[in-house]
């Protein structure tokens, strides 16, 4: 409903109240909105699934090998460390590295749910406020599921990265709306879409395979708001405001890429932590683990106009500048595909289950 419609005049179109971190932000222009980011929101509603009905969460872990990755996929392989160990102490590290990496994709999306409910309430349009809603609600659900994964299949956590922890700190503490974006929905969630697609294609297990999937179906959505929101509005900043973007952004890169070390784990396993990381930092190993998780943040800091000298640099340095030309639509729609031949497949052996209880049921009478 446009201002235009009330009975009354109205003086301004959007209020602003002041509130810590940053101004609450009302709008009382109802009926505009941007069709890419109306067309995610219907998206966002219509994506939304029950993790009770989609998993299977039956499904015995392996805790020697959670994932069922061949041991060249675990980041210390053929290290000197690694050659002294007995398969025992081989599976307590395997279990130890996945319960690092789903609590730290547990605790950002904690991040995730409360940098989103706070662009609900500081970005000015409504269309934002819109999806961004949607996107609170996909964050619960992604919170309850890697929450249960550890709980109830791994039963272990590890605490909070100190980078990650950073990096949050920095999105829910500045007052400016599109640094919450850029932190989250372009940095944050960019790299963990890419974490989550490793276990996707890569593991044998299903529950964890599955799990991620249909994670990254929603986290596909969310970059793309990232994504719509920021390339409408960046262009309009003024130099000096993208510069200070583009400076935030090369930091925020440098903090996420530094988080995969593992140092926590390499503690608690009392392991040499110095000799373990210098191994991790140049094994070939973690040179494409890193650059498969810049897949998705070159290309959307290029489509948001932030891709000047510095991040083009950072990028050169960290070896992921080649991501610039990728198609980030092309691989969110894949992302999409993916989740539903899960769907396919779930649908596949419900029926088959449900005609094997038929059968069993007919033989009885």
């Amino acid at each position: 409903m446009s201002t235009r419609m009330y009975a009354l005049p109205v003086d301004q179109t959007r209020w602003n109240v002041p509130s810590a971190g940053g101004s609450t932000v009302f709008t009382w222009e109802y009926d505009e909105g941007r069709d890419k980011l109306l067309t995610l929101y219907e998206k966002g509603k219509d994506k939304q699934w029950n993790a009770n009905d989609r998993l299977d969460w039956k499904k015995e872990i392996d805790l020697s090998n959670p994932l069922g990755l061949p041991d060249y996929y675990v980041t210390i392989y053929g290290s000197p460390v690694w050659e002294k160990m007995d398969e025992e102490m081989r599976g307590k590290t395997r279990l130890h590295i996945e319960a690092w990496r789903f609590s730290q994709f547990l605790h950002g999306e904690q991040g995730a749910l409360i940098c989103t409910s706070k662009i609900v309430q500081t970005v000015p349009d409504l269309d934002s406020k819109f999806y961004a809603a949607t996107q609170v609600f996909d964050e619960a659900r992604h919170v309850e599921v890697y929450s249960r994964y550890l709980r109830e299949k791994l039963g272990l956590a590890y605490p909070i990265n100190v980078h990650l922890k950073s990096l949050l700190d920095q999105a829910i503490t500045d007052s400016r709306w599109d640094m919450t974006y850029l932190a989250m929905q372009v940095i944050i969630e960019g790299l963990a879409l890419a974490a989550f697609g490793t276990i996707r294609d890569l593991a044998t297990e299903p529950l964890g395979q599955a799990l991620n999937a249909y994670v990254m179906q929603d986290e596909a959505r969310h970059v793309a708001f990232g994504r719509i929101a920021l390339g409408d509005y960046y262009p309009k900043l003024t130099e000096k405001e993208r510069d200070e973007r583009e400076e935030f952004a090369v930091e925020a890169c440098y903090l996420m890429r530094d988080r995969f070390m593992g140092e926590e784990v390499w503690e608690a396993l009392g392991l040499d932590v110095e000799e373990t990381v210098q191994f991790v930092r140049v094994s070939p190993l973690m040179r494409e683990y890193t650059k498969r998780l810049f897949s998705r943040i070159v290309p959307t800091i290029k489509a948001i106009g932030l891709f000047g000298g510095r991040i083009q640099k950072a990028f050169e340095d960290m070896g992921v500048i080649e991501f610039a030309q990728t198609d980030v639509e092309e691989m969110s729609k894949a992302d999409e595909d993916v989740a539903a031949e899960f769907d396919r497949l779930r649908a596949q052996r419900d029926a088959y289950v449900g005609s094997v209880i038929a059968d069993g049921a007919s033989d009885l009478t």
